[in-house]
């Protein structure tokens, strides 16, 4: 069987991109070669193919989930904001340029092509194609020049399902309107709908399963119910930044920072029961962690600016002064050293800020990114929070990045990738340490022997958990929990007919 399906949402957060995912584990379970596409993505979470493009982690999570390689042509337009107007606009896997909404909506028409054979390629190596929209179908407001939802649909001429978030409320009334707002043309893509994230006794659903099959003329394809799954989300409607699990033994606090990218870094967190993953926002919530974290930034100069307006700078040296260990990770790394400079603007309209100073360093911005994936060997070793480490752990990641970073003496590296190159940096004391290495806490076996440094100096016992070594492991079993769950919910067999009947 060859085609397409396409899910698009009444709105943001409804869990298109998981359903997408489920249906690409599903099919991959039942043999068919299958792949994950998004036109247009705008999120800060971005992932590093091997060939070094850059491109969305939610369609890298789908492309696990197919069990196959990420490619850029699976999302080959990804936005990254910049602020509340504008956004960086990577193009098949490289930034092309700082544009705000109106400058962007204007050049759309340019992007076609792009996205047009993107899919093409796609299509041609696989047998069936799950498309991702994006946010809702119904924006009157955005339907020109439209990209990624029936726009796009009606170009690739692909089958539609519409998802709808219950837990929210209003789920039949998003429907229903979605639906209505649609032009007949697109109407007839549309070809069910389904419920996401249902929590209770369905057969208290069913009345209004049956009235709203009624009033849309199109069957309610299942009810999904509402799932905890340990996967990558979007940053702009993650729930992870509001989520606290107080009373564990070690505490892990992140600084949310206006602009903040890739915090999927520290999903792996989550996998340790004794730990409380937390994101703060003001000094005075900074609770003697055992690790606090600067995460990166697509901003990194304003972004710094904007701790020090919120009184950072005291309390970070104070944390550090009192031994805690404290890590930055791409901008949070290139906040802790001594300056950093944007002669060219690349970044910020600041050419020159003062770092926190914790490190013996500089970073100048320069507007060639650096995207590359990054193999390693960790061999950094001490008597304070590095003692577990045997100088030998094998690492796997990437970096995304503007600016290169130059140490003003021969300091302390931490690692040393495949091609010979050491990288990252530590303080002479220990408890300061900073890498451009995205995915570094992925790696479980090394997280857990920091972990471990961690309970024996809180004067706890160190623990061996059960887990792979590393995150993308123990993921595959997150992705088979979730597609067993969508076949149980969803009419897999009409699905089914979907595809194969088309448009």
């Amino acid at each position: 069987m060859k085609g397409k399906l396409m899910i698009q949402g009444t709105a943001s957060s409804v869990g298109k991109s998981l359903l997408c995912a489920a249906l690409c584990r599903i099919l991959r379970q039942d043999g068919y070669s299958v792949a994950p596409f998004k036109s247009q993505n705008m999120a800060l979470n971005s992932f590093v193919t091997r060939e070094g493009y850059e491109m969305g982690r939610a369609q890298v999570m789908q492309a696990e989930a197919s069990g196959i390689e990420p490619r850029v042509e699976m999302n080959p337009v990804l936005l990254k904001p910049t602020s509340d107007r504008g956004s960086q606009v990577v193009v098949m896997g490289r930034p092309v340029g700082n544009m705000e909404a109106m400058a962007y909506f204007d050049w759309k028409d340019k992007l076609l092509p792009v996205i047009d054979k993107a899919y093409k390629r796609l299509a041609s190596d696989h047998d069936i194609i799950i498309i991702e929209g994006a946010g809702s179908p119904a924006e009157i407001n955005l339907k020109e020049r439209d990209l990624v939802n029936m726009g796009l649909a009606l170009r690739v001429k692909a089958p539609v399902l519409l998802a709808g978030d219950i837990d929210r409320g209003g789920v039949f009334a998003s429907l229903y309107g979605t639906a209505a707002l649609l032009s007949s043309e697109e109407r007839s893509l549309l070809k069910g709908v389904i419920i996401n994230k249902f929590r209770g006794d369905i057969k208290v659903l069913e009345p209004g399963l049956k009235q709203l099959e009624e009033l849309i003329k199109l069957p309610v394809l299942g009810v999904v119910p509402m799932i905890s799954l340990n996967l990558d989300d979007e940053d702009s409607v993650t729930e992870r930044f509001s989520n606290r699990t107080d009373g564990r033994d070690l505490k892990v606090r992140v600084v949310l920072l206006p602009r903040i990218s890739n915090f999927t870094d520290f999903n792996p967190f989550e996998l340790f029961e004794d730990v409380d993953l937390s994101y703060i926002r003001k000094p005075s919530e900074l609770d003697s962690p055992d690790l606090l974290i600067l995460p990166g930034s697509k901003n990194t100069i304003e972004d710094l600016l904007y701790l020090r307006q919120m009184g950072w700078q005291e309390p970070l040296r104070d944390y550090v002064n009192r031994g805690g260990l404290l890590a930055g990770i791409c901008g949070g790394f290139q906040m802790l050293g001594q300056k950093l400079s944007d002669p060219g603007g690349v970044e910020s309209s600041q050419a020159e800020v003062p770092g926190f100073g914790f490190l013996e360093m500089e970073t100048v911005m320069e507007s060639e990114k650096s995207t590359f994936q990054v193999e390693a060997t960790w061999r950094y070793r001490d008597d304070n929070y590095f003692a577990g480490m045997s100088g030998e752990e094998k690492l796997t990641g990437y970096e995304i990045h503007m600016g290169k970073t130059v140490f003003h003496k021969a300091g302390h590296p931490v690692y040393v990738q495949s091609t010979g190159q050491w990288e990252g940096a530590v303080n002479s004391e220990g408890n300061v340490f900073g890498t451009y290495m995205h995915g570094i806490f992925d790696n479980l076996a090394w997280t857990g022997k920091l972990l471990n440094t961690l309970r024996r100096r809180r004067g706890l016992s160190e623990k061996n958990e059960t887990l792979p070594a590393h995150y993308r492991e123990y993921k595959e079993k997150e992705y088979d929990k979730l597609a067993g769950v969508v076949r149980e919910s969803l009419d897999i067999e009409q699905v089914y007919k979907i595809i194969a009947a088309g448009v």
